[in-house]
């Protein structure tokens, strides 16, 4: 046995022997129980990162762990391949995204290798492939047929920087998820995916999933946005459009009679229709597209400056029939509602901030209760009052309360038609049209006598053309391949122009977990019985950055695939049971990123301290949700902590190279040291499967095995002593054990040098002896006046009276009882002495 432990010799050899063993390939059996484990598969970016790393390292250990512990362990991996930055890269190394893609997928899958990370290779997938988004494709048209795709004129998110339309969710702080830049508005007709259809059963869900970060369940029900109220219809008094009604909701149906004008957005398709012909078109456009410039998360700002402009027409209170004003406000988003606001000034505080700016009326409607003997803190002149309260100056409804008011001026309004109750969603469906090459083609034909027609299936994949040029100007290159776009309809014959947008790459990663529950099937995009077996995903793992995105959206898409018959009805109706959010990777205070200057590459660790001080520092650094402040003293640390368990076998190699494990009785061993190592050997099994079994406490569990190692350093035992090589031994192998989904190759190595022929990542897991966990000896903490002075290690049957006279002989503690006095003696039994001195 070397002194020195050689990472890099040894890391190959085993990473070639799992390859060539096929570990970790699994089918459905029915004699083990299943465990489905998958990380976010990543994009194909050129070379992993340490958020990678940290990911996968925490799933592969858990995957060989499950292993270890009986289940059938589904651990698959693929590439979320379509997006941007390929497209990108075709541009500035004049190549084509394919090439530049699958150069990366080939490079990443190396440094995956050798991470020591087990996947399951023959379910891997590409979303690139053809053979992948044909499904996507069939999918479309399918939820096409049900209702839950279309197509319709909107106001999109739209990045200048990246040419293309950014769905509600990709855009933070009014910048563009990719590339930072500002968001900008614009019309566009698009396709979307009826999110809203969901929104009920996608809402109610989040109650149903105990086993996900509370914190993603959260932001999810906000996302939605449930709000419980009324519809009102306010009809156009006057100019063009004189006796259209328009829609808005509310939530305070019951402060409708303080209602003194109507806000719209200014995206709103009446805002210029209702100022035409009044001299003021010129003015509102202006206006209208100065605000389509700006955020939306500023724009809904309470501290941003509330900005309008009058349309010259007025509309009628439904319940007042009073006239008041509208007006476009910058406030007012088409994101919520029908972009329409019934404005009350006396009772919300933007309103009232409008309403004093442009010398509107301020009406008050709601007063405190009487019975609460509250008064207004100040008149609605100067402060909103928002409480609810008892209605005034409303009419027949004056005396109710809010919470009747509620209820009864909405049935009040149905029966005039002018209103109803309702549910409203902040959610909006799903808009999946891209401007952009280097994704999946919309199968769609657009014909000018038939309108869009869906490509037949049977022609399904419509596949990607590779005669386009990528100049990153103007609209999408698959515009300019007059072979791609020029076809006959389907329908008619007539020549028609295919779709030439792609769609979001988040569609992609809507469904690939169901991809993998199948080994490649060429006539279907998984088979039905592979995904009643390995579904659902038993522990999903990614980042909480994808909570109001990927997460929200797989879920939705999960259900559609079950509504279509793609999932049998007797798979569970959320994708995955439990999630795992890992916190992200920091070093010099920031996130890791190129920009900063403070990106650590993963290889040269691997090179220089191999991929198990890789995997262990990145598991014993902090707990899996938080965030870990990169340390290279830390991975320093963990490569020593290697060493010192490689020196720990090669210092009692000739001790107990031929003898077995343990295997008697705990009562059995005569000898203390050797019953107390013993305890903490099992201690450390029970500790370990406990932290493993429960929120992955990968830096708590690798910490019991180091406290493992230094007693098994402490522990001496003489070649005679047959029991006590047997015991060391046992507690050896025990660490090899416990280690190896940590430090797999180590260990492996280690397990060999022990005399094993069996590979140790397919050993079964260790169970503790419930009798070695008991303490037969106890420690004791011995004080002098409250501070720590000495350990001391007793039998547990020692009685009370007889510890302190024990304590008080420890040379440690001698040194601080002499020539004082003795107070008392206080004994806690079973913790500690502490003897009170002056």
């Amino acid at each position: 046995m070397n002194e020195i432990y050689d990472h890099k010799a040894t890391e190959s050899r085993w990473q070639d022997a799992w390859r060539k063993l096929h570990v970790f390939e699994v089918d459905a059996i029915s004699n083990k129980p299943k465990y489905y484990i998958l990380e976010m598969f990543p994009y194909p970016s050129g070379t992993i990162h340490m958020g990678h790393v940290r990911n996968y390292t925490m799933g592969d250990a858990m995957a060989r762990y499950k292993a270890a512990r009986g289940f059938n362990v589904m651990h698959p991996m693929g590439w979320d391949a379509f997006g941007l930055p390929a497209e990108n890269a075709a541009i500035k190394h004049k190549t084509h995204p394919a090439k530049w893609t699958y150069s990366n997928i080939a490079y990443m899958k190396r440094q995956f290798e050798r991470m020591g990370w087990l996947f399951d290779w023959r379910r891997e997938a590409a979303t690139c492939a053809p053979d992948y988004y044909r499904w996507e494709q069939l999918f479309f048209i399918q939820m096409l047929e049900k209702g839950l795709a279309y197509r319709k004129l909107s106001s999109v998110n739209w990045c200048n920087s990246c040419n293309t339309v950014l769905a509600n969710e990709q855009v933070e702080e009014g910048k563009c998820w990719r590339c930072e830049n500002d968001v900008t508005t614009k019309e566009l007709t698009q396709w979307f995916y009826k999110v809203t259809a969901y929104a009920e059963e996608l809402l109610a869900g989040c109650d149903k999933l105990p086993g996900w970060d509370e914190r993603v369940t959260t932001m999810q029900r906000h996302w939605i946005g449930k709000s419980e109220g009324a519809e009102l219809l306010f009809e156009v008094a006057d100019g063009p459009k004189k006796g259209v009604k328009i829609p808005v909701f509310t939530t305070r149906p019951d402060t409708v009679g303080g209602v003194s004008f109507l806000s719209l957005a200014p995206e709103h398709a009446l805002t210029l229709e209702l100022a035409r012909g009044a001299n003021i078109e010129a003015r509102v456009a202006a206006f209208v597209d100065k605000v389509r410039k700006i955020d939306k998360i500023k724009r809904s700002a309470e501290n941003f400056e509330k900005e309008g402009v009058a349309l010259g027409a007025h509309v009628l209170n439904p319940v007042t029939g009073e006239k008041v004003p509208v007006f476009a406000a910058n406030f007012v988003l088409m994101d919520y509602g029908s972009g329409a606001v019934m404005a009350v000034p006396a009772h919300d505080v933007r309103d009232h901030a409008f309403a004093k700016k442009y010398g509107l009326p301020i009406k008050q409607v709601i007063a405190p209760l009487l019975e609460s003997g509250a008064e207004l803190p100040r008149p609605v002149s100067e402060a909103a009052y928002t409480e609810p309260g008892r209605l005034v100056n409303s009419g027949e409804f004056t005396g109710l309360t809010s919470e009747d008011a509620k209820r009864k001026i909405p049935q009040w309004l149905e029966k005039k038609g002018a209103g109803h109750p309702t549910v409203n969603y902040k959610l909006r469906d799903w808009g999946i049209s891209r401007q952009r090459y280097w994704g999946t083609p919309i199968p769609i034909i657009h014909c000018e006598k038939c309108g869009p027609v869906p490509v037949p299936k049977h022609e399904l994949p419509v596949v990607l053309p590779e005669d386009v040029e990528f100049t990153g100007e103007g609209a999408s290159p698959l515009s300019k391949s007059a072979v791609f776009v020029n076809v006959p309809c389907p329908k008619c014959g007539a020549l028609g122009r295919r779709d030439t947008d792609t769609m979001d790459t988040f569609v992609e990663s809507s469904w690939y977990y169901l991809r993998f529950c199948s080994l490649p099937t060429p006539d279907k995009p998984f088979r039905p019985e592979d995904v009643a077996y390995w579904g659902p995903i038993d522990q999903y793992i990614g980042g909480i950055e994808h909570a109001t995105m990927h997460l929200l959206y797989f879920r939705f898409f999960h259900r559609v695939l079950q509504d279509l018959g793609w999932i049998p009805a007797g798979v569970a109706r959320e994708p995955a049971t439990n999630l795992l959010n890992q916190g992200i990777v920091y070093k010099d205070g920031a996130k890791m990123s190129k920009s900063k200057g403070n990106v650590v590459d993963p290889d040269s660790i691997i090179e220089r301290f191999g991929a198990d001080t890789a995997r262990l520092f990145i598991l014993f650094a902090a707990p899996p949700e938080k965030v870990i402040e990169w340390s290279d003293q830390g991975v320093e640390g963990s490569y020593r902590f290697i060493g010192r368990v490689w020196r720990m076998l090669q210092g009692n190699i000739s001790l107990i190279q031929d003898v077995k494990p343990y295997a008697g009785q705990q009562s059995a061993l005569n000898h203390a040291e050797a019953k107390k190592l013993r305890t903490k050997t099992h201690q450390t099994i029970q500790k370990v499967t406990n932290d493993l079994d429960h929120d992955f406490r990968f830096n708590t569990a690798i910490s019991a095995i180091m406290e493992l190692v230094n007693e098994i350093y402490s522990f001496k035992v003489e070649l005679n002593d047959q029991t006590g090589r047997e015991v060391l031994r046992e507690s050896i192998e025990t660490v090899v054990r416990l280690l190896c989904p940590f430090a797999p190759h180590v260990t492996e190595e280690l397990w060999r040098l022990l005399g094993h022929d069996s590979l140790l990542t397919l050993e079964k897991w260790r169970d503790h002896d419930a009798q070695a966990v008991l303490l037969d000896v106890i420690t004791i903490v011995v004080q002098v006046n409250g501070k720590h002075r000495a350990n001391l290690t007793i039998s547990k049957d020692v009685p009370k009276d007889e510890i302190a006279a024990m304590a008080s002989k420890d040379p440690h503690v001698v040194a601080h009882l002499k020539d004082k006095e003795l107070v008392r003696t206080v004994v806690v039994p079973g913790r500690l002495v502490n003897f009170v001195v002056k």
